[in-house]
């Protein structure tokens, strides 16, 4: 259970400000908050959390103990470079509405990203990716409907850029301290 609430925590957090959630919210406004927007963004949210837990469990099915907990350390270094990264989104353009086509810019968006990343990890480090991956989904749902029910405007608002700072530097804290245990410089 607690992959599940680490995966909703890490999610809901890190795709906060996150160019997902910037993309739902300009092309939320554009569509004056249509219900197709929020049904692409919930379903590349469960797509991109699903499938990072499941490619997070078979990567760490194949490697020993110390192999798995260093995958671990990169996923989260890898998740805590992303999150450091500043946020710089064109302005999105959707001149055909397609539910289809958010769906599958979103889905490319999330394949990348620190928060799905982290999806990554525990998934690999609990050994639970059905238990990763829901949480996980559930994180990004809410994430993105916050960013459909706010819009581009009121989104540009929040101090997210602060706070995903803060979540970079908490994660890469956690790959160094995972990265040193597994290779048993500190237990």
């Amino acid at each position: 259970m607690s992959s599940l609430f680490f995966a909703f925590v890490a999610v809901l957090l890190g795709t906060l400000g996150g160019r997902d959630q910037l993309i739902v919210a300009q092309v939320s406004g554009a569509s004056q908050r249509g219900p197709g927007v929020l049904c692409a963004a919930i379903a590349s949210a469960t797509l991109s959390a699903l499938a990072m837990a499941l490619a997070g469990q078979a990567v760490a099915g194949i490697l020993p103990g110390p192999g798995k907990t260093m995958l671990v350390a990169i996923a989260l270094l890898f998740a805590a470079l992303e999150l450091a990264w500043p946020v710089r989104q064109a302005k999105a353009k959707e001149p055909s509405r397609s539910v289809a086509a958010i769906a599958i810019v979103l889905v490319a968006r999330q394949f990348g990203d620190g928060a799905r990343f982290l999806v990554f990890a525990v998934a690999a480090a609990t050994g639970a990716p059905l238990l990763a991956g829901m949480g996980g989904a559930v994180g990004g749902i809410l994430a993105l409907a916050a960013g459909w029910a706010l819009g581009e405007n009121d989104l540009a608002r929040l101090p997210l850029r602060p706070l995903r700072v803060a979540l970079a530097a908490i994660t890469l804290l956690a790959a160094i301290v995972i990265g040193l245990d597994a290779r048993g410089i500190v237990d």
